[in-house]
């Protein structure tokens, strides 16, 4: 087992790896920029390391000062949770030649599954469903390739960044008047914001859902799949309330997913946690990304299969064989997620600022991920992600009013939170009765 794991993250998911290794016995460091030294697994740590300043650039993405943290505290792991670094190649690399072993799949693998087109080709060599799109990137130099590319799959089709993530480097384009300024625009923007103009193209499904798939791999030729959640209550990309697991799905076509993605896993090598994403339209899966990490939504998958996925990644990372077989994997009930934001239920926009009361909710079934107290500072500098409410129940209509339950009992004040959105989407006719598309709650907002 791991002897000393370095968290290179913060806020609520920096707390739950901490709790983590404390139940395998694994001592914890913790980074934190100046803007975060009361972040309650700051508190808990066994060592802290100040990493920089508060900008994300000067510390949670400094690789240099995260090595030298763990060089100086003699850690012998690092996790890098999600987000920030947690799926750049080039940092699990690095941290591998440092002589540190790194939480999450191989740096070639990231890398594999970093590039979209990649992706998609080594999904298709492993037999898991695909948006029909282009063979490949599209060339910059050949604009009646990328004509009759378009013509081929059908109108609307989507440009994408190759590198692009999180919603961003996309363009959907409707009629052949429109495309190739589009593929210019969507491969310059590319290049500026991910240095990679390299942009591909998929047939546009109009409403699909976000079905996603969680797997575990320990790189020894073991891997499972822990079922589906459905992600598609969406704001601009952004997933808002999760489900597992994913309701009303052709029951052929999920079970066939399912195995693929498990066997692909085998096929690519893959090692640690991760999370296959499907848009699912007409009773159809069309792979679009995996994310190599431990996801936000997490938590539903444990929920309703009782396996510890973070547990399960510091024991890959010590060189463990999975604990657990697919035959051992049930699913028990139905869960689901709430993502609390420090945000302005109207504008959005963030609301930094002090917590002057904190109660989390409770009672069976309640699971609340926050790092939260009363008193604690929400600083302006990261994400706005501060907690997530997580309900079971033994059926879909029990989780949910338990999750009504939840938002009624979660009490922040000082700051503005998006409570009062889920607690109307919880209550929403439409969502209630499942399977809502990835546009339901834009057009509900009417953004």
């Amino acid at each position: 087992m791991l002897d000393k794991v370095l968290i290179a993250n913060r806020g609520e998911i920096a707390l739950r790896i901490l709790r983590a290794c404390k139940e395998l016995g694994i001592r914890t460091v913790a980074v934190h920029s100046k803007a975060d030294r009361e972040l309650m697994h700051v508190r808990l740590a066994d060592e802290v390391v100040c990493i920089g300043p508060a900008s994300s650039a000067q510390s949670y993405l400094n690789i240099p000062a995260l090595i030298s943290a763990a060089e100086v505290t003699d850690s012998s792991a690092i996790h890098p949770g999600y987000g920030f670094l947690s799926e750049n190649a080039n940092f699990a690399e690095q941290v591998e030649r440092s002589g540190f072993t790194f939480i999450g799949p191989r740096a070639e693998t990231i890398r594999l599954m970093g590039d979209k087109v990649s992706a998609i080709e080594s999904m298709k060599k492993a037999g898991v469903p695909t948006v029909p799109g282009s063979d490949g990137p599209l060339p910059e130099d050949d604009e009646g390739e990328v004509l009759a590319t378009a013509r081929r799959i059908g109108y609307p089709v989507i440009i994408k960044a190759a590198s692009g993530g999180g919603g961003r480097g996309m363009r959907v384009v409707h009629t052949e008047a429109h495309l190739l300024s589009a593929v210019n625009v969507t491969r310059t923007e590319a290049h500026s914001a991910f240095g990679d103009g390299t942009v591909y193209m998929e047939k546009f499904l109009e409403n699909p859902r976000h079905v996603e798939v969680q797997v575990l791999a320990d790189g020894q030729g073991n891997a499972i799949h822990l079922y589906d959640r459905d992600c598609s209550l969406q704001r601009r990309h952004q997933k808002v309330i999760e489900e597992a697991p994913a309701p009303m799905l052709d029951p052929e076509a999920r079970a066939a997913v399912l195995e693929a993605c498990r066997e692909a896993c085998i096929t690519i090598g893959y090692r640690g946690a991760g999370t296959f994403e499907f848009l699912y339209e007409d009773g159809q899966f069309f792979f679009i990304e995996m994310n190599t990490r431990v996801q936000v939504e997490h938590p539903v998958t444990e929920m309703v299969t009782g396996v510890d996925i973070v547990r399960e990644q510091l024991r890959i990372a010590s060189g463990l064989p999975l604990s657990i077989r697919q035959e051992d994997v049930k699913l028990s009930g139905h869960a689901f997620e709430c993502r609390i934001n420090a945000e302005d239920p109207r504008t959005f926009m963030p609301s930094p600022g002090q917590v002057t009361l904190y109660h989390p909710p409770g009672g069976l079934g309640v699971r609340m991920d926050s790092h939260l107290y009363t008193g604690y500072t929400v600083p302006p500098h990261y994400d706005s992600l501060i907690g997530k409410l997580i309900t079971w129940g033994a059926d879909r209509e029990t989780a949910l009013t338990r999750m009504r339950i939840g938002l009624d009992e979660l009490l922040v004040e000082g700051i503005k939170t998006n409570t009062e959105l889920h607690k109307d989407l919880v209550r929403d006719g439409y969502f209630r009765q499942g399977g809502v598309n990835i546009h339901y709650l834009e057009k509900k907002l009417g953004i």
